[in-house]
């Protein structure tokens, strides 16, 4: 397995990816299936943009994680950032994750981030497991908050200091 930077080659592959997460439900607050434009311009290359990386076996993406600054009109303070991180249902489990982060870590740095926010829906339970084993300390929770369908859930801030 390879973690590189992602690209727009990786697009098609990293779209397949997450909308079979986004189909299952539940562990993530998407729910608009992803065309490669959109996922391009939200992941790939969007303008507030720190890191994206994919891990990759036999040219398969099997996760990927973002970084990016947050929108303007967020409360979060200078040198915060987000992340989004997402793994193959079929390849869950098998330390992609952890490696993702190392690679999205030390570009963080090299970005001047100083604490990565995770916002994790309070009923994925592998979310929150994976970002606490990463290191993730809670620090908020959002009560109640509607998803696009009209959905309400709860959501857990998490962060990791740099």
């Amino acid at each position: 397995m390879i973690i590189t930077t992602a690209t727009s080659g990786d697009a098609p592959g990293m779209t397949v990816l997450l909308n079979a997460i986004i189909e299952r439900g539940g562990t993530t607050a998407h729910q608009t299936p992803f065309d490669t434009d959109r996922m391009l311009q939200h992941y790939i290359a969007p303008p507030r943009l720190v890191c994206c990386h994919v891990a990759k076996e036999d040219n398969t993406v099997l996760g990927f994680q973002w970084v990016g600054w947050p929108k303007q009109e967020s409360p979060m303070s200078e040198g915060w950032a987000v992340i989004a991180s997402f793994v193959a249902i079929e390849a869950a489990g098998q330390g992609i994750g952890q490696q993702l982060f190392k690679a999205t870590q030390a570009a963080a740095c090299a970005a001047g981030v100083k604490t990565i926010d995770a916002t994790i829906r309070a009923d994925n339970v592998p979310g929150l497991r994976y970002y606490s084993g990463l290191g993730f300390g809670d620090y908020d929770r959002l009560a109640d908050v509607a998803l696009r369908d009209g959905t309400r859930v709860d959501q857990i801030r998490k962060r990791f200091d740099l």
